[in-house]
C-alpha cells in the first residue's frame, strides 16, 4: 500500500487520509507518495474513449485504498466534484488551424472558469467526506494569485465541516477574480484582501507557512490548506495530462508535448509525475511570463528570487515555485535530506545554485521560455485574427512559448497547450489587445457568471501587508 512521507525527510510515513487533511508534513515539507504506480501502454490504450471522470477514477484508485474510500464513494465524490462544470465534455480539446500540430486543452469550464476548479472541487469534497466521517470541522486557508482563491471559495460554499479563508494581494488580481470571492454570501467563506504586498501572493504563502509552524494557532483552528501544497491537488492534476493525451494522440504510445503556463510549478509537477507513471511525453514546455523564476531554474540551474513584475498573465506572477521541491524529490532519487538542505539554504540566503549532476537530472525532458507582455498580447491578437479563437493571457503564454521553442521539438509531434483560465477574467488585456470597446468584445470574452457578479455587493476583510500577521490571525480566531 502506498504511504506518504515528507519531501524534507522528517517524520514517519502516513496514510492517504492523514496526508490529505494535514496539508503540510510536520517538518514543513510537502507530502509525497513512497512510490508512484506504473501504467503500461496497454493499460493506457484501454482507457481511450473513456470520459474524464472515468479516467480520473482509474488513476486515483491507484493511490487511494478501497479500505479508505470505496469504489462507490470515490465515484460519487468525482461525480459531485464535476457536476457544476459548464461544458458537457468537462475538458474539451480545440485544434488550432493556424498552427501546425498545436492543440488547446480548455481547462476553464468549471464554476470559477479556471483550471483550479478541476482539482479544487475534488479536494474540497474529499476533505468534507473525511471530516464528516470523523465528525470534525476544519479551517482551510488559501493564498491566491487570482484563480486558486475563487475555486476554493466556491467549492466550499455550504460545506458544513469546513471554514475557508482566502487571502489575495489587492491590486494584483483582476476585479473579476476578486468579485468571484467577495460576492459569495456563504457564512463559511471569508475573503481577505491584503494591500501593499511587495512580493504579491508569495508574501501570503509565507504567512500561511508561518501559521502552520505556530502549533498553538494551528491546533486551535484545526488548520489545513488546499493550495497545491496539498498532495490531493497535485494527484488530481495528473488526470488532465492522461486525459488530454488520450484525446489528442493518433496512436497510444506516440509522444505528446505539453506547453504549460507556469508559476508555482504545481501543474507541471503533476505532469512530471504522470510522465514518471508511464505517460509518453515528448517535452514539457515551461511557459513563464516575465517573472522568469522557472526559466532561471531550468536554463541556469539557479533557484533565486527577484522583484515581482505585474504581468497580464497574473496567475503565474510567482517568485518562489514551491512545488519544484516536490518534483525535485523524485528527479534526484527521493533523497529527503538533500531536499531539506537545499530548502534550508534558500530560506537562509534566497538562492540555491544546483550542481551539474542535479541540474542535468531535473531538466531532462523540460525546455523553458519566458514570454514578454508584448508577445503575450500579440499572440492573443494573432490567433484571434487568424481563426477567431480567443486565448486568455495564460494560454497565450503557453502558445507563444510553443512557437518560440518549435525548433527544439521533434518534428511531427503534436503539442498540447494548457489553457488555464477563461478570457472573460481578463477583460482589460483583451480590450487592449483587440482594440475594441468593452461593449464590442466578442461573446467568447464574456461569461454570464462573471457578468452577474458585477451587479452584486462585495463583502470581505481588508488589511495592509505591514500588519497582516496580527490582523488576519485576529479575524480568524474571532470567527472560530
Amino acid at each position: 500500500m502506498i504511504q506518504f512521507v515528507s519531501n524534507r525527510g522528517g517524520g514517519a510515513a502516513v496514510g492517504f487520509e492523514t496526508a490529505i487533511l494535514a496539508g503540510f508534513a510536520p517538518d514543513g515539507g510537502l507530502y509525497v507518495p513512497t512510490e508512484l504506480p506504473k501504467i503500461s501502454v496497454a493499460t493506457l490504450a484501454s482507457w481511450k474513449g473513456k470520459t474524464y471522470t472515468e479516467v480520473a477514477y482509474e488513476i486515483l484508485s491507484l493511490f487511494i485504498p478501497k479500505s479508505v474510500i470505496s469504489e462507490t464513494e470515490l465515484k460519487q465524490i468525482l461525480a459531485d466534484s464535476f457536476s457544476t462544470f459548464y461544458h458537457p465534455d468537462l475538458i474539451p480539446i480545440y485544434q488550432l488551424t493556424s498552427e501546425e500540430e498545436v492543440y488547446i486543452q480548455e481547462l476553464f469550464h468549471g464554476p470559477t472558469l479556471s483550471f483550479k476548479d478541476v482539482a479544487m472541487g475534488f479536494i474540497v469534497n474529499l476533505f468534507n467526506f473525511f471530516l464528516k466521517r470523523k465528525g470534525e470541522k476544519m479551517t482551510i486557508i488559501v493564498a491566491t494569485t487570482g484563480d486558486t482563491g475563487p475555486a476554493a471559495a466556491h467549492a466550499t460554499i455550504g460545506k458544513e465541516h469546513l471554514d475557508t479563508w482566502v487571502l489575495y494581494p489587492k491590486e494584483l488580481i483582476t476585479e473579476e477574480q476578486e468579485r468571484q470571492m467577495t460576492t459569495i454570501t456563504a457564512s463559511n467563506v471569508h475573503a481577505v484582501g491584503v494591500a501593499g504586498c511587495p512580493d504579491g501572493a508569495d508574501d501570503l504563502d509565507l504567512l500561511i507557512a508561518e501559521m502552520f509552524a505556530d502549533k498553538d494557532f494551528k491546533e486551535k483552528l484545526n488548520l489545513s490548506s488546499v493550495n497545491s501544497i496539498n498532495w490531493g491537488r497535485v494527484m488530481m492534476q495528473t488526470v488532465h495530462y492522461f486525459y488530454g493525451y488520450l484525446q489528442t494522440v493518433d496512436k497510444v504510445g506516440d509522444a505528446l508535448n505539453f506547453a504549460v503556463p507556469s508559476g508555482a510549478f504545481g501543474n507541471l509537477c503533476s505532469g512530471s509525475l504522470a510522465r514518471e507513471m508511464g505517460l509518453p511525453v515528448g517535452k514539457f514546455i515551461i511557459a513563464n511570463n516575465q517573472n522568469a523564476c522557472l526559466t532561471r531554474i531550468f536554463t541556469e540551474g539557479v533557484f533565486s528570487k527577484a522583484p515581482i513584475i505585474a504581468c497580464p498573465a497574473s496567475a503565474i506572477d510567482i517568485l518562489i515555485p514551491y512545488n519544484f521541491w516536490r518534483y525535485l524529490y523524485f528527479a534526484t532519487g527521493q533523497d529527503g535530506a538533500k531536499i531539506n538542505e537545499w530548502i534550508t539554504t534558500f530560506e537562509a540566503t534566497g538562492k540555491v545554485v544546483f550542481d551539474k549532476a542535479t541540474f542535468k537530472a531535473y531538466r531532462e525532458g523540460f525546455i523553458a521560455n519566458s514570454i514578454s507582455d508584448e508577445q503575450t498580447l500579440a499572440t492573443i491578437q494573432q490567433i484571434y485574427k487568424l481563426e477567431a479563437y480567443l486565448l486568455d493571457p495564460h494560454a497565450a503564454v503557453a502558445v507563444a512559448a510553443a512557437q518560440n521553442l518549435k525548433a527544439e521539438l521533434t518534428k511531427g509531434t503534436k503539442t498540447l497547450c494548457l489553457a488555464t483560465a477563461h478570457p472573460c477574467k481578463f477583460p482589460e488585456s483583451i480590450q487592449t489587445t483587440l482594440g475594441l470597446e468593452k461593449e464590442a468584445l466578442p461573446i467568447t470574452a464574456k461569461h454570464s457568471s462573471v457578468e452577474a457578479a458585477k451587479l452584486l455587493c462585495q463583502r470581505g476583510y481588508n488589511c495592509h501587508y505591514d500588519h497582516m500577521r496580527q490582523a488576519i490571525k485576529h479575524s480568524m480566531l474571532a470567527k472560530k
